[in-house]
């Protein structure tokens, strides 16, 4: 069995249960395998003096076992809204003597990022000091935002030319990384997972009676039901969603599901726009709940500015659940054909206009959910692991 360190800066933990669980159901099901050991670091950014907002990580424990993962969080200082540009050699700093003794007690066989800023230049450090081989992962912001701002994009192309290989979510974030300046034949395209067991077709009419019955959500029994899924982010969009809902009938109703920052904003346009009665806020939805509302939705709109490959599109499009998002990212590797949604302009008038064909004609379910057959975590596992393998031996 060949051992792995992986450096991930968003990875669930007590307090924040969401973050990044993609990664986590990627580490798992690599170690599921039997061929890889994984050792996770999630390093957490503390300020220098107490802050409110950042006062639930001390919940955190220095380490802890999730399945067959080991996962440890060592504190790193952390500037907010300053130490961006060094926050890969703070890291690093926190991170290395760790490394270091996890791998006097057992050896690893490489390291890898599962981000690629800032986890991608700490972790090639960090395999720098220990002599081992480097993978970094890009998922679309990391790339995008980061590789715009000169000070990050010089330590993201030093690590990319270290690592052996580098994994991108879809093939045009991997045209997005070469063209940033990446080494083109170190890059894979390495699609996200889908827990299959979950995230699968729910007849419509049974999904909406179910999710409409549960008190906390209160979300609409009747009438075509749209739904965004995502942080409340500006990048993602949903203020062009909430804007479309005015060219739309009135019968017409929009979810969003989802906390952050931009949630005092869009309740503000919300409002502004006389919507209260065809707009809600579901907040943070559980994890269990989420495949159920996505079944209940006749649309899933994300006209997100930027993305890798969301996993939110596939999630609704296993669950039978077409999508309108713009085309940014992957989304013409997962948008194949009519019965999977539709790709539009981030304007209001034609997200709207792509919303209005699926409802005059939606598309099966199960039509649907075969776009995305071929997305799973064993997949995703396998792919990797092989990836890895090859880099090890060689090494």
């Amino acid at each position: 069995m060949k051992r792995l360190l992986s450096l991930s800066t968003l990875y669930p933990a007590p307090g924040r249960s969401g973050f990044g669980r993609f990664v986590q159901r990627q580490m798992a099901a690599l170690a599921a395998r039997g061929d890889w050991d994984v050792t996770v670091v999630n390093p957490i950014g503390k300020p220098p003096v107490a802050m409110e907002r950042y006062a639930a990580l001390d919940q955190i424990p220095e380490v802890a076992t999730q399945g067959a993962i080991t996962v440890h969080h060592p504190r790193f200082l952390l500037l907010p809204g300053v130490s961006g540009p060094i926050n890969p050699a703070l890291i690093a700093r926190a991170v290395l003597p760790l490394a270091r003794k996890l791998h006097a007690q057992t050896p690893f066989d490489m390291v890898d990022a599962q981000f690629f800023y800032p986890d991608g230049p700490a972790a090639a450090i960090i395999a720098r000091a220990l002599g081992l081989p480097l993978a970094i992962k890009a998922r679309g912001s990391d790339i995008h935002l980061w590789g715009e701002k000169a000070l990050a994009r010089r330590q993201m192309l030093a690590a990319a030319r270290q690592a052996s290989a580098l994994l991108a979510v879809s093939s045009a974030l991997a045209r997005d990384m070469a063209a940033l300046g990446m080494p083109e034949e170190r890059i894979a395209v390495h699609y996200t997972g889908l827990d299959r067991a979950r995230f699968q077709p729910l007849e419509r009419q049974a999904a909406r009676q179910l999710i409409s019955a549960i008190p906390a959500m209160h979300v609409w029994s009747e009438g075509p039901l749209l739904l965004c899924v995502g942080a409340l982010l500006a990048i993602k969009g949903q203020a062009l969603a909430i804007r479309a809902m005015t060219l739309l009938p009135q019968d017409v109703r929009l979810a969003i599901a989802g906390t952050g920052a931009d949630e005092a904003a869009l309740r503000q346009l919300v409002s502004q726009l006389g919507l209260e009665q065809r707009v809600q806020f579901l907040g943070s939805v559980e994890h269990d709940i989420l495949p159920h509302l996505l079944c209940a939705a006749d649309v899933m709109v994300l006209p997100s500015e930027r993305e890798g490959l969301a996993n939110a599109w596939i999630e609704a499009l296993a669950c039978g659940t077409p999508v309108v998002i713009p085309d940014v990212g992957g989304a013409r590797e997962v948008v194949q054909n009519a019965s999977a949604g539709r790709i539009v302009a981030r304007t209001p008038e034609a997200i709207a206009q792509g919303v209005a064909e699926l409802l005059a004609n939606p598309p099966a379910q199960p039509a649907v959910a075969s776009c995305a057959e071929r997305f799973s975590w064993d997949a995703n596992a396998a792919a990797l692991a092989e990836i890895y393998t090859k880099v090890a031996e060689k090494h």
